[in-house]
């Protein structure tokens, strides 16, 4: 893991993402429902200092939102890898607005209680867990593959003009209308991406002639993928660094207004928005920032503008200072989150990538979480300021014990399939569900070319691993000190035929490098291996 340079994603200049008709009308739709969800945010965060002042009733409410996510945002990777996504899309925007409406009738007629509230928000919560690894997903579809970073990089943007407006019109609406109307908002804004999904029409589905996977055995197969991915590891080693210490600012900020700032519902939405102008502004300043800097630099940068936001906002309650501190909140965030998130999505192929970007997104709310219940912990045994100035020095500190973990590694990448592997010569048809199988490939190396073999082979042997191998190791002949044979075992015949469909380009770059090292006119031997079909024989 230890890289000597920053790596650096390919300078692709591409058409705007905007060009595609769908991408448009997907992201507008998705800025309207995200204004309706910052809405419900300041509503429920609001609702809940009025009915329970408590830090750590509060900050449940962060972790409410946010502990769904850390929980089922694997399987619903994995969900979304293996169904129609547009599908799955559309049923839970149906479900989320069902959700919202029922809390803004509660709130309405007065009901409403702190555990009605946090389970509510956990339903809601649910809901944006199931669907946020298929959002991500669906964007390669949306727009050529090189505008992808800036595809990315305009839906952050999108987020963040939606966080500008939300929360300002949330805090007006609650003072000159009531508590009510954020929620019911958010309701009507599913409505709408809801009908942007019915009006869309994605591509017809890949052409699949493997069966589908099965859903414990696709989420194994993205946690295999995740821990032998050098570039993956990397992005999530440096979103815990950040989220868990970053997490403070969100999770107290509705106590700081109220009871540092002595503020109200108002002064709350200022400085949410101003974290949303804050984070569309730096998003433009982004682009140049990236390319003088480097992805690991202005993660890096990111950090230290969080870290001096939570220590303006703790030692100086003076609210024009915390709106500044809050437009530099959004720029570092908004940093550091397109960064982490154009890192994960170049490390991950396409047949991994809701799971791999699941994964990405439990770190990210799972972090945010556990940061959430620290800092709401704090504050009640120490006070606001403390906890916020600790958490300032902690995201500090976490700078040089994780910058050995470079970002966008996987940006040099070429992960199209290669289907460079011939298909296997079989005697007789084999069941799919048949394994385990054991795949060996013979080599012979010279003496002279053995450590560089070797050190080439680890790599391949990661490759093997990532596209679903749960072993591999190489051996060398007693009798014969050239001759090698590496093997590695699937736990099924259909397995190890999708294998076959996931190696990438720069796999087989990587696997010619390595077959330049064989000696003699012939290939390597491959041979396949099946263990015996004990259930066949009565």
């Amino acid at each position: 893991m230890n890289q000597a340079a920053t790596a650096r994603p390919r300078d692709e200049k591409g058409p705007s993402p905007f060009a595609s008709r769908n991408f448009t009308v997907l992201w507008v739709a998705t800025v309207l429902s995200n204004i309706g969800t910052w809405m419900h945010d300041v509503g429920a965060g609001w609702l809940m200092t009025s009915m329970s002042p408590s830090p750590m009733m509060v900050a449940m409410v962060q972790t409410a939102t946010s502990l769904p996510v850390f929980l089922l945002s694997l399987p619903a990777g994995a969900l979304a890898d293996i169904v129609d996504r547009r599908r799955l899309l559309l049923l839970v925007q149906v479900g989320l607005c069902v959700v919202a409406a029922a809390l803004a009738w509660l709130v309405w007629a007065g009901l409403a209680t702190p555990v009605a509230l946090l389970l509510f928000t956990l339903a809601m919560g649910t809901g944006t867990a199931l669907i946020a690894p298929a959002w991500q997903a669906i964007v390669p579809s949306l727009v050529p593959r090189e505008s992808l970073q800036q595809a990315i990089a305009i839906n952050s943007v999108g987020v963040n003009i939606s966080r500008a407006i939300g929360p300002a019109l949330a805090g007006f609406l609650i003072t000159a209308v009531g508590l009510a109307l954020p929620f019911a908002v958010n309701a009507v804004s599913f409505l709408i991406v809801a009908a942007a999904l019915l009006w869309w029409k994605p591509p017809s589905d890949r052409n699949r002639s493997l069966p589908p996977e099965q859903l414990w055995g696709a989420m194994a197969a993205g946690l295999r993928y995740a821990r032998n991915s050098s570039a993956l590891k990397a992005t999530l080693v440096r979103a815990v660094a950040f989220f868990v210490f970053a997490s403070a600012f969100w999770a107290l900020l509705p106590l700081v207004v109220r009871t540092v700032l002595q503020g109200g519902a108002e002064l709350y939405g200022i400085m949410l928005g101003s974290v949303g102008l804050g984070a569309v502004l730096g998003a433009f300043l982004l682009p140049r920032i990236r390319k003088a800097c480097g992805a690991d630099r202005v993660v890096m940068l990111g950090t230290c503008g969080i870290a001096v936001t939570l220590a303006v906002v703790a030692l100086v309650p003076v609210p024009a200072a915390a709106i500044a501190a809050s437009l530099l909140a959004g720029a570092s965030w908004i940093a550091v989150l397109s960064s982490l998130n154009v890192s994960a999505q170049t490390a991950l192929p396409d047949w991994v990538r809701a799971r791999g970007l699941s994964i990405f997104v439990t770190v990210f709310f799972g972090s945010m979480s556990l940061g959430s219940l620290l800092w709401g912990q704090a504050a009640s045994l120490f006070g606001i300021p403390q906890a916020m100035l600790a958490a300032a020095v902690c995201a500090l500190l976490a700078i040089p014990l994780t910058w050995r973990w470079k970002l966008q590694l996987g940006a040099q990448l070429d992960l199209a399939p290669s289907m460079h592997w011939p298909a296997p010569v079989l005697s007789a048809d084999v069941r799919h569900d048949r394994g385990p199988v054991m795949i060996t490939v013979e080599y012979r190396v010279a003496e002279a070319s053995r450590e560089a073999f070797l050190e080439a082979m680890d790599k391949v042997g990661e490759q093997r691993r990532r596209d679903g191998a749960y072993a591999w190791g190489i051996f060398e002949h007693t009798g014969e000190p050239a001759h090698y044979i590496e093997y590695f075992l699937v736990a099924s015949w259909v397995e190890h035929l999708r294998q076959h469909d996931r190696v990438t380009v720069s796999d087989q770059d990587q696997q010619v490098s390595v077959r330049r090292f064989h000696q003699g006119d012939a290939p390597p031997v491959v041979r396949h291996y099946l263990a015996p079909d004990r259930a066949s024989k009565g």
